[in-house]
């Protein structure tokens, strides 16, 4: 919705723009608008490569097979160069990463007042359309990273060898106590940080496509096409470091120090 439509401040219009449609208060909240584009954008990446690989051909492949054994390609060659471990998980786990987080970037390329006008028309007050602008999907995105971490630790090494490596390192047994202080510290900061560095990345730069629909028409269009095209790479970087990090710390858990 436009600001002449609704007669919105300046003010209003960002943090119209800003707010998630939600059910619930408090920690119980609930965000639609991020639980259902999420949704659907994850069914999109898994039906279209269902059907990339049902409609494989070893003759001349069509746009989407091509693609799809592009990405494959990919991601495969960055987990060989970074884990070495024998799961054959983490391969499909960062492509799924990858696509996922890429996907819902990607929606930070809509028009501002495209979907959200589209929703007002049905009576839907608020649709924040970038998932990843949202806190607490990234935040999850990166919790259940942290945890798919902690189980291959436990699985590799045991909880008695994962016990001795928290104590031990880096500065031995006798510095038990600042081992395990570090360590914790560690752990912790893995899942903050990268939750956060995607969600500040992507908000930033939804905040500048709002505040360039606030100008006039005429500067509109050449401001947001040039923000537009730089966009692009911050959406496919912080896909790419997202999946890059998760192969890492799997690839972490199990190597010894």
């Amino acid at each position: 919705m436009s600001v002449s439509d609704t007669e919105l401040t300046s003010a209003q219009y960002i943090t119209h723009h800003l707010t998630n449609l939600s059910v619930g208060e408090g920690f119980w909240a609930l965000h639609l608008d991020t639980l259902i584009v999420s949704w659907v954008l994850g069914l999109l990446f898994l039906i279209s490569f269902y059907m990339a690989a049902k409609r494989a051909t070893s003759g001349v492949p069509g746009g989407l097979q091509n693609f799809v054994e592009v990405m494959i390609d990919f991601v495969n060659q960055q987990v060989k160069d970074i884990y070495h471990g024998k799961s054959e998980w983490v391969a499909p786990i960062a492509l799924t990463i990858f696509m996922w987080v890429f996907l819902m970037n990607l929606m930070d390329l809509l028009p501002v007042d495209l979907l959200p006008h589209a929703a007002s028309q049905a009576g839907v007050p608020y649709l924040k359309v970038v998932p990843t602008t949202d806190p607490n999907l990234t935040l999850a995105l990166s919790i259940s990273v942290f945890l798919m971490a902690i189980y291959y630790n436990i699985k590799n090494k045991g909880f008695v060898g994962l016990g001795k490596e928290m104590l031990t390192v880096p500065f031995g047994p006798w510095f038990f106590p600042f081992n395990l202080i570090l360590r914790v510290i560690d752990e912790c900061a893995k899942p903050i940080s990268l939750g956060l560095r995607l969600f500040g990345n992507l908000y930033a730069g939804e905040l500048i496509f709002i505040l360039i629909a606030l100008l006039p028409w005429w500067t509109q269009w050449p401001l947001g096409w040039i923000w537009a095209v730089f966009h692009i790479l911050v959406i496919v970087l912080q896909a790419f470091i997202f999946m890059m990090l998760t192969i890492i710390y799997i690839s972490q858990a199990h190597e010894a120090h």
